[in-house]
């Protein structure tokens, strides 16, 4: 059966555009829109923001290869907003400790809570820590050596200062080589003094020494001037260039107190042999003496020049030690040889029991006196070559 489809008239469509009645509008504000299979019609008086987010999603949906990035905009704006709503309730009060950075101290701890093995080896650190402080502290620096040598112009005075500088040089210091010469400086014992290392003073001796038995007296009274004047304190040694000291010597120096002893190796010049001379004793306690000289047997003291030394102290401080009188501690010029070293140490202490002896027993030796007689060698000035020697084997 054929269907008869109407068509309205010219007149309808006319009245519906003028009236605005009996149809839908054709302005663009009314027009249906569709989304997928579903139409729709908007209202004009229902213009609300999910209206308006609908129409706006349409027209980007119309785009065909848009569909899937509308579907995932979408979803997207759906989860924005259900976040923004859960973060309306929280708390947005910021304090300023909230701000400040972690402490990173480690936590207290209650020392009766601790390990017992740690706690023990701290306060095993500590104490030990604690012991080298009151070590450190109780520590005594080390007295100053004083050594005073007499020096003269002679054949061997170059080797002789050299060795003894040398040796001087190996000791710890505080040290000081008080050279004494006479009458004038010379350039070369000035030049072997600087040489050495040491710290020195070079005195000069202004007495004629030429009617003194012992030239060596007025040199060594000179040096004694120079430490009571300029009031040195140390351990004062009488240290002739001519002998041989070990460094074990002048470390026992500085266990003296008042007045220290020791025995001396003598190398005898007419019988050629060695004896000893000095104290023997028992620990550090002088109980008597020893000499192989029936000429000496007269003196008081039986001690080689070389093997005493004294307390500076008793030249410019002698109330310290107990001295009733102030006469100045000196050696004596018309002394009969062999006497100069009992006539200058009874000014010194008063017996034996003033005196140590050192090493302790007086067991080792640690000097020797050597007896050179030099008197009549003949040395170049300034030990230089003036010219080349003579060729005693020429070259083959």
């Amino acid at each position: 059966m054929a269907s008869i489809r109407r068509s309205q008239s010219p007149a309808f469509h006319s009245r519906s555009i003028q009236n605005g009645a009996g149809g839908f509008s054709s302005s663009p504000s009314t027009k249906p829109f569709r989304i997928g299979d579903t139409k729709y019609f908007p209202s004009s008086s229902s213009s609300t923001p999910s209206t308006l987010l609908l129409t706006a999603v349409d027209l980007i949906y119309r785009r065909g290869w848009r569909r899937s990035f509308c579907r995932c905009l979408l979803f997207f704006l759906v989860g924005l907003l259900v976040g923004i709503s859960q973060l309306g309730h929280m708390d947005t009060d910021i304090r300023a400790e909230d701000l400040a950075p972690p402490d990173l101290r480690p936590p207290d701890v209650d020392p009766q809570l601790e390990d017992p093995i740690v706690s023990y080896v701290a306060l095993g650190v500590n104490t030990r820590l604690e012991e080298q402080k009151e070590a450190a502290g109780s520590i005594e620096p080390l007295k100053q050596l004083i050594v005073v040598t007499p020096t003269y112009n002679r054949a061997f005075q170059a080797y002789f200062l050299n060795r003894l500088g040398q040796v001087l040089r190996l000791v710890k210091p505080p040290l000081v080589w008080i050279v004494v010469e006479e009458k004038t400086v010379s350039l070369e014992t000035a030049e072997i003094l600087r040489k050495t290392g040491v710290m020195y003073r070079h005195v000069v001796s202004t007495h004629n020494s030429s009617n003194v038995k012992d030239r060596g007296v007025r040199q060594r009274n000179a040096a004694l001037d120079h430490i009571e004047r300029q009031k040195l304190d140390g351990i004062v040694f009488f240290a002739d260039d001519d002998n041989v000291y070990t460094i074990e010597l002048f470390e026992s120096l500085r266990t003296i107190s008042r007045f220290g002893t020791w025995p001396v190796a003598m190398l005898e010049r007419s019988k050629n042999k060695a004896i000893l001379e000095g104290p023997v004793c028992n620990a550090s306690q002088v109980i008597g003496w020893n000499t192989n000289e029936k000429s000496k047997r007269l003196r008081r003291f039986h001690v080689d020049m070389s093997g005493f030394a004294f307390n500076s102290t008793i030249l410019w401080d002698p109330k310290r030690w107990g001295y009733p009188f102030s006469n100045p501690i000196r050696q004596l010029d018309m002394v009969k040889e062999g006497f100069q070293e009992t006539t200058f140490i009874a000014q010194v202490v008063e017996d034996e029991s003033q005196m140590e002896g050192i090493p302790p027993g007086c067991s080792r030796i640690v000097n020797w006196h050597l007896h050179l007689d030099t008197g009549n060698l003949v040395y170049p000035k300034g030990w230089q070559l003036q010219k080349n020697l003579e060729v005693t084997l020429p070259i083959k």
